[in-house]
């Protein structure tokens, strides 16, 4: 078969399966089995590549994530290793690192580092800033750490991970705090998109309300930070009223609620006092 009946089998395969774009789709699973190295492309055809495209496809029409498939995935200003050991960085998570890189910082604190993406691409961004990422998960800390040595040009040795629950080992204080926390509240899992099933629980939700982690960051957060240092995290599009009290409430000044590219919101901030 030629790559246009491939690829038009492929198609096919991807939108019986519900995938909403299954051409591009298509194309980026092709790209993944048939790198541009191969010069020779009827040796590759030959040498077994046809099969792993179509292993590819039949798992992507399992719905297994297309970065899963590919092992990586753009984010911000770089490409991360990704794996079914962290969460599938995406770019509503982009508007975090936006806000953050609006304020001064030298030191900053990632909770809940996964792929490290947040963090990575804050020291990228400030050259002269160090960082901490902390994970309840030492498969996910694995990730982050190959990911910094895919970016260590641009971070070089200013990058440490630290096994953690939340705060619970962290030393030290900070002039910025970051967090992605799990705030998919449990009663919502079972409606999600097929892919989700793929990525980490754990980094999904807390089991609860979805809001438990937050009110664990903002009432720790304070001694953490150095005066006049800020607390970022995620949200979900409905949770900003409730996150907004708890960094209030938790002594925060200069609260507000960010919204993503798309006008939803998105991210929470709050300064501590001078």
């Amino acid at each position: 078969m030629s790559e246009a009946d491939l690829l038009a089998e492929a198609k096919e395969i991807l939108k019986s399966a519900g995938i909403e774009n299954p051409v591009r789709e298509a194309r980026q699973l092709w790209e993944a089995s048939f790198p541009r190295r191969y010069v020779d492309y009827e040796k590759a055809m030959s040498g077994g590549r046809v099969e792993d495209f179509r292993a590819l496809v039949a798992r992507r029409a399992q719905r297994e994530p297309m970065s899963h498939l590919t092992g990586c995935r753009d984010f911000y200003e770089h490409r991360f290793e990704v794996s079914a050991d962290v969460l599938d960085p995406r770019p509503d998570t982009e508007a975090l690192v936006i806000a953050a890189l609006e304020k001064p910082f030298e030191r900053v604190l990632d909770l809940g580092t996964g792929s490290g993406c947040i963090l990575l691409s804050l020291l990228a961004a400030r050259k002269n800033a160090i960082g901490f990422g902390t994970d309840l998960s030492e498969a996910a800390l694995n990730v982050a750490k190959r990911n910094f040595d895919r970016l260590e040009l641009a971070v070089e040795d200013r990058a440490n991970f630290l096994r953690s629950d939340w705060f619970q080992n962290v030393e030290g204080t900070y002039d910025l705090i970051v967090s992605n926390p799990p705030y998919i509240a449990s009663d919502e899992m079972a409606g999600l998109a097929p892919e989700l099933s793929y990525e980490p629980r754990m980094a999904l939700t807390d089991e609860g309300d979805g809001l438990s982690c937050y009110r664990i960051i903002a009432a720790s957060a304070p001694e953490h930070l150095n005066a006049g240092g800020w607390l970022m995290v995620e949200i979900g599009l409905t949770q900003g009223a409730a996150v907004r009290a708890m960094f209030e409430a938790a002594g925060l000044q200069n609260v507000e609620v960010r919204p993503d590219l798309d006008g939803r919101d998105r991210v929470v901030v709050g300064q501590k006092p001078l």
